[in-house]
Parts: structure tokens; C-alpha cells; sequence
């Protein structure tokens, strides 16, 4: 079992959650200051961190943003003293997943915060076990289109081929590579994601492999790439389909030869990394257009697994609907509305273009308007008696990326890669809308 490292300079405390997180079977380990945390950040890998918010050498701020460059996919929790819980939301903001004030209040709620948050972030969602001996984060797989994929995911996971995962935005992708990197033998190092999308072409080299000191203006200190990074590990590679020609070529030779050079270095860097790409692009059409590399087609390809939409997979939609309601039920401290007949009956009717995202974030909105049982005429895609797109969709889509922007203080790259989509569909929805942000 992978380990929880816990930050306090107050060994009191210290002892205290290492002995009730023990009595609970995990494994512990702590560290008094910044520097020893960082310093055991960077020796081993860990299924939950537990900073205090002040220590002697710094902040919890500092491991938090360490650990975000180490480890971006280990869960954080900033523990705050009593009356001081409003300077946890900086922490949240810069991606805690929670936080805990001291003094504890009981054995028990330290238990419930820990069980939670590692349960949401590795075992098997209620409503559809994963494949035999395949433990996979939340993803609901009732029907059997999406069963034959996890099936599928569990045979080469646990070999070093390259996946590539297709499918529309909003179907899982991520989720999957998720899956498949916990279940691989790499699933004790990190699991970094680029989202080939989010970054201009001018960019997109430095994000994968790296720069010298120097190698373009405002190069003011050698950098890592994501590759050097995921070094032991994995690399999920998004929308790869958006990658320009010098990009393809630089991923090709990496795949083929498993070294780099950094951007305006001449050292030739060796790395074991274990790609998984994704897109929502049809990469043959792309290769027929001559927009996309055939030999890197081909090399990416090496194990296809295409993630069929929501509408397709109609056994999950109830399924998926009740965990979505619940969770966002739960976070807002209410009781959980209860689906009604005709309420299921219209969900499963609608075509659902946004796919997974796009009901998570509709029960999401469910949680917060309904009280007791949800009603068809409460869910926000009416048809008209053609069966057209819903009526409301424009006027819900503008309000997700309305919601979305301010969630990101206005920055486009980050609300794109919360929804899903591409920067450049992005911009084009904020013209078609008329916003500006």
C-alpha cells in the first residue's frame, strides 16, 4: 500500500493522526519542514498528502506547489488552525482537495476525510465493478459497450504499449488512462497529462521536452519537460491530434529512439516513459489529408481503444445519473433528490452531445434546484416534437462557459481544459456567444 505522508512541526499532533491513520491500516510517514517534505516527495511516490498550513521554514503553500511539479495527481489536504479556515481557500484554489483545522475534533472525522477522499480517487465507482483484478478510479460501466472496453483496457495494462484512446470530448479518456496507469507496473511512479491543445505551437516543444537557460527570450532557467518528468512513469498526451508537423516529428523520434534534446540543449536525454495519447479527431482522416505523420499514426496506434459516446451506452446513463446526484448532493450538504420515472425516461431519450461531462455537470444543477424528487419537466433538455438538439442547449452550453470562466478568473486555457474542449473551440464559442472573457 502506497504510503501518507503527514507535514506538521508539531510532533504532538504529528503522532496523533499517524496513530489513528495506522489504527486504520494505512502506511505513514512524516516530516517535520518544508524542506524534508519536498525532499520525500521527490524519493517516493504517495496515495495522500496531509500539510499543515504554517511550518518553521516556509508555508504549506510551497510543498503544495512542490508536490503539483513531483506528484500532480496525489491528493492534498492543507490541515489550517482553528479560526484560521479562510486561508485554506488559497490552498484550494491552488488545487487542495480539502482541508482539515486543528485542533481535530474527533478520531472520526479524519477517518471520514481520508476514506473519502482516497476511495474518490482510486477504487471502483458504485454501480458497475470494473473487470476482475482491474481497480479503476469513478467510472460507471453498466452497459456492455463500455465493459468490453475496460476489458480490454485490463489485458494492456499491465504491458508497456502505447494506447491510443479515441473518442468524443466528455467520454472518459482521461478517466481511462487513469485506469490503465494504476493498473500498470508503473502505477507507483507519476502519471503526468499535456493537453497538446491548450498550448501554442511556439510552446507545445518546452512543454514536452524541456529548455536550456537561455534558449528563447524569457528562458530564465532550465526547465523539465513532461517527459523528463514522467521519467519511470506515464505520460498522457490529449487531443494529440492538434500537434503541428515539428511537434510530430520531435514525438516520433522520442517513441522510436526514447531520447531528446531540450529545447537549445545538445545533451541527448534517455527516458522510460510509457505513452498513452488521446484524441477526439479522426487521425486517418487527418493522415489522408496529409495533416497528421502516417508513421506516427502507426506508432501511437499500437493499441486502439475507442470510448463509444453516452448515447450509445444507455446502461450507464441511469447509473451514472444517480453517482453524479449523489456526489453533488453530498458536497452541498443536502439530501439527494431521488429520480423520478419520467426523469430517467427523459434522460435516456436525449442524445447528450457533451457525453459524460455534460451530465455530470446537468445533475450537478439538479442538486442545487431540486428538492425531493426530480421531474422530467426539471431536467433542461425539452425536445421539440421533431426530436431536434434540445431547445435550451445554446442557452446551457453559454452558461457552462460563463460558470467555467469565472471558476478560472477569466483564463481561456484553463477553462477549456475543464470542459473538455479545445482552446480553439473555445474561441470560437466565445464569438458565436458574444462573450468576452
Amino acid at each position: 500500500m502506497e504510503a501518507i505522508l503527514i507535514v506538521d512541526d508539531d510532533p504532538g499532533f504529528r503522532r496523533l493522526l499517524e496513530t489513528i491513520l495506522r489504527g486504520e491500516g494505512y502506511g505513514v510517514q512524516s516530516a517535520g519542514s518544508v524542506r524534508e517534505a519536498v525532499r520525500l516527495g521527490a524519493e517516493k511516490r504517495f496515495a495522500l498528502v496531509l500539510s499543515d498550513l504554517k511550518l518553521p521554514d516556509g508555508d504549506g503553500l510551497a510543498i503544495l506547489r512542490r508536490f503539483q511539479e513531483l506528484a500532480p495527481q496525489t491528493p492534498f489536504v492543507m490541515i489550517t488552525a482553528f479560526g484560521t479556515v479562510s486561508s485554506a481557500v488559497e490552498a484550494m484554489k491552488l488545487g487542495a482537495v480539502d482541508f482539515l483545522e486543528k485542533p481535530l475534533r474527533s478520531p472520526e472525522e479524519l477517518r471520514r476525510l481520508v476514506g473519502r477522499i482516497l476511495s474518490e480517487r482510486g477504487a471502483p465507482a458504485a454501480g458497475g465493478p470494473a473487470p476482475a483484478g482491474f481497480a479503476c478510479p469513478p467510472m460507471i460501466a453498466e452497459d456492455p459497450a463500455m465493459r468490453e472496453v475496460l476489458e480490454l483496457a485490463r489485458k494492456v495494462a499491465p504491458t508497456n504499449a502505447t494506447v491510443l484512446l479515441m473518442g468524443e470530448s466528455g467520454t472518459g479518456k482521461e478517466v481511462l488512462a487513469r485506469c490503465i496507469h494504476l493498473n500498470s507496473r508503473r502505477a507507483g511512479a507519476a502519471l503526468l497529462a499535456l493537453n497538446c491543445a491548450a498550448l501554442a505551437p511556439t510552446l507545445i516543444e518546452s512543454a514536452l521536452f524541456g529548455h536550456e537557460k537561455g534558449a528563447f527570450t524569457g528562458a530564465i532557467a532550465q526547465h523539465q519537460g513532461v517527459f523528463e518528468r514522467a521519467h519511470g512513469g506515464t505520460l498522457f498526451l490529449d487531443e494529440v491530434g492538434e500537434l503541428d508537423a515539428n511537434s510530430q516529428a520531435k514525438l516520433l523520434r522520442v517513441l522510436q529512439d526514447r531520447t531528446f534534446e531540450r529545447l537549445g540543449g545538445t545533451r541527448q536525454i534517455q527516458v522510460d516513459v510509457r505513452l498513452i495519447a488521446a484524441t477526439n479527431r479522426d487521425l486517418k482522416k487527418l493522415v489522408e489529408q496529409g495533416r497528421f505523420r502516417d508513421d506516427l499514426y502507426y506508432r501511437l496506434s499500437a493499441f486502439p481503444l475507442e470510448i463509444p459516446p453516452l448515447r450509445k451506452r444507455p446502461a450507464d446513463i441511469p447509473a451514472l445519473a444517480r453517482h453524479f446526484l449523489a456526489r453533488a448532493a453530498k458536497n452541498l450538504g443536502k439530501a439527494e433528490p431521488a429520480l423520478s420515472e419520467g426523469a430517467l425516461k427523459a434522460l435516456l431519450e436525449y442524445s447528450w452531445p457533451g457525453n459524460v461531462r455534460e451530465l455530470e455537470n446537468l445533475m450537478e444543477r439538479v442538486a442545487i434546484l431540486c428538492e425531493g424528487e426530480v421531474r422530467a419537466e426539471d431536467l433542461p433538455i425539452a425536445r421539440t416534437e421533431g426530436g431536434e438538439r434540445p431547445v435550451r442547449w445554446k442557452e446551457i452550453e453559454k452558461e457552462a462557459i460563463l460558470e467555467a470562466l469565472r471558476r478560472n478568473g477569466g483564463n481561456r486555457t484553463k477553462t477549456a481544459q475543464e470542459l473538455g474542449i479545445s482552446l480553439r473551440t473555445l474561441q470560437y464559442r466565445l464569438k458565436e456567444y458574444g462573450i468576452r472573457g
